[in-house]
């Protein structure tokens, strides 16, 4: 198409060093906080910690719509998504560390210290997902302000995804806060306080580092691309979002699909336990290292999240040869298949997917399983992205801002469906607050993870990794079988749209 504005490298480069930042400090909370910090380390009863991310999703619905709104009529010298990612990366990091320092201002034996630590818990984490959403959206709605031109936009989505991915590498603030929390408690210091000196003095490095490349998304940018004059309150908003098929069709698809952010919320906390008996300082044992157990943790981890790089790579080349939908679905459907047979395995196994074949098995799966959730994530981007020009081109109306909110919304109401999903399942098992200080104690003396109190906390363990994400996956293909766009219809649409631009310059 003659004419089409799109991105320079270099803003390219900029943009994809602040979708790394952003998912540093994303997987901070969703990994170091919520998968652990609050469970393992300050041992906040597990129904606490799903009603408070659930409480938070709930308010999300209801937030993301209204930044959404916020975006889509702000006006400024920067553009309409620029001036929020120049102004709250740092406002984001601040808050990302007060999340952390809960359990260092009250005395947890106490009924009013408990109470203390679950209501800054609550209230820290609900204030950080609002903050969030001012970044997330703006983040995302820009790549549609960018570039006209829709294979630079794939291509964008599919990078920003994989920079995103490789920002997953900060669930690592799991292992280097009990790297630091070692240093402090070969001082004498007692291991609690220990674990909670260690990882606030991990997340503080840790957040300053990815705040810095957050900012550089709003700095190095150019949104390229005029949106639409028209100013919308947010009931307009919620009619448009409900009444465009397509983007309905991905909303509804994504909420059921909300099981699969188990994988990630479990993970860590997975690998730690399961594989590291709770504590990665195992690996070392005197001089000497564990190689069997630094052997297993590799196979499962590169599993876990190299299944979603690659992914992320393919994907953008796979846009450009088959149809949107028959993508979209065949991750959803295909990638049931090794989430269920983890389970299987695990069955099989006895128990014990300790022993390298049984861990190179689970690998395995873990790749496949997690290249669908990668995969589902890029599409989702792009296909949100297709629906912003259908709307433009039957209404008039461009709502980046609005419509990346969905993604928004679809990524936090699905954590929050999982973290009730988790704590439910563990409260049932008594898999919570003080039997955990009381399972590490005896971990630290030498019991099994695997088999500590029958076996029951590593089988639910297992069982929500795998299970419910299946049954998720399978019924979230229900609405996208019939996808309202197609690949075709939306080139029109957009080659239409691009010479309207042009021919109002």
């Amino acid at each position: 198409m003659a004419n089409v504005k799109t991105y320079t490298k270099k803003e390219r480069n900029m943009y994809l060093a602040g979708m790394f930042g952003q998912n540093m400090i994303y997987n901070i909370i969703a990994t170091g906080l919520v998968g652990f910090y609050l469970q393992y380390v300050i041992y906040i009863p597990v129904i606490a910690i799903g009603w408070i991310v659930a409480v938070a999703r709930v308010w999300d619905a209801i937030n993301d719509p209204m930044m959404g709104t916020i975006v889509d009529k702000t006006k400024s010298k920067w553009g309409k998504c620029r001036p929020y990612l120049i102004i709250f990366p740092a406002i984001i990091g601040i808050i990302t560390i007060l999340t952390f320092v809960n359990g260092n201002y009250a005395e947890a034996s106490t009924k009013a210290g408990k109470v203390l630590i679950v209501v800054w818990a609550a209230v820290s984490y609900i204030l950080w997902g609002m903050l969030y959403t001012v970044g997330d959206i703006p983040l995302w709605g820009i790549t549609s302000l960018m570039t006209e031109d829709e294979n630079d936009r794939s291509k964008l989505l599919g990078l920003a995804r994989m920079a995103a991915g490789i920002g997953g590498i900060g669930v690592l603030v799991v292992q280097m806060a009990q790297a630091v929390s070692g240093i402090f408690a070969g001082r004498g210091m007692d291991i609690n306080k220990a674990n909670q000196y260690g990882f606030i003095i991990t997340v503080v490095v840790l957040t300053v580092i990815s705040t810095i490349m957050f900012e550089l998304a709003g700095v190095g940018t150019k949104e390229r691309v005029k949106g639409s004059e028209e100013r919308r309150s947010m009931k307009d908003n919620f009619k448009i979002m409900w009444q465009c098929k397509p983007f309905r069709q991905i909303l509804i698809s994504g909420i059921l699909r909300s099981p699969i952010q188990l994988l990630m919320l479990i993970a860590m906390s997975f690998v730690t336990y399961y594989y590291a008996n709770g504590d990665f300082m195992n690996l070392f044992s005197g001089s000497k290292i564990n190689w069997g157990m630094v052997i297993n943790i590799a196979i499962i981890a590169i599993g876990i999240f190299a299944g979603q790089f690659i992914s992320m790579g393919i994907t953008p080349m796979l846009v450009k040869k088959f149809e949107n939908k028959s993508i979209y679905n065949f991750f959803l459907i295909g990638g049931a298949v090794p989430f269920l047979l983890l389970f299987v395995v695990y069955k099989i196994a006895g128990g014990d997917l300790t022993s390298i074949g049984w861990v190179a098995i689970a690998g395995v799966l873990l790749f496949f399983a997690s290249a669908a959730m990668g995969g589902i994530n890029v599409m989702q981007s792009v296909m949100i992205a297709d629906c912003v020009d259908y709307e433009e081109y039957n209404s008039g109306i461009r709502p980046d801002g609005v419509f990346f909110s969905g993604q928004s919304f679809i990524t936090k109401l699905s954590g929050g469906i999982a973290a009730l999903i988790q704590s439910f399942a563990y409260g049932a098992v008594g898999f919570s607050d003080k039997n955990i200080e009381i399972m590490n104690n005896a971990l630290s003396k030498g019991e099994s993870f695997i088999t500590y109190n029958g076996g029951k906390y590593a089988s639910i363990m297992v069982l929500l990794l795998s299970v419910p994400p299946a049954i998720g996956m399978l019924i979230s293909a229900l609405p996208t079988i019939k996808y309202a766009l197609s690949d075709k219809e939306h080139a029109r649409m957009l080659g239409e749209l691009v010479k309207k631009h042009s021919d109002n310059e």
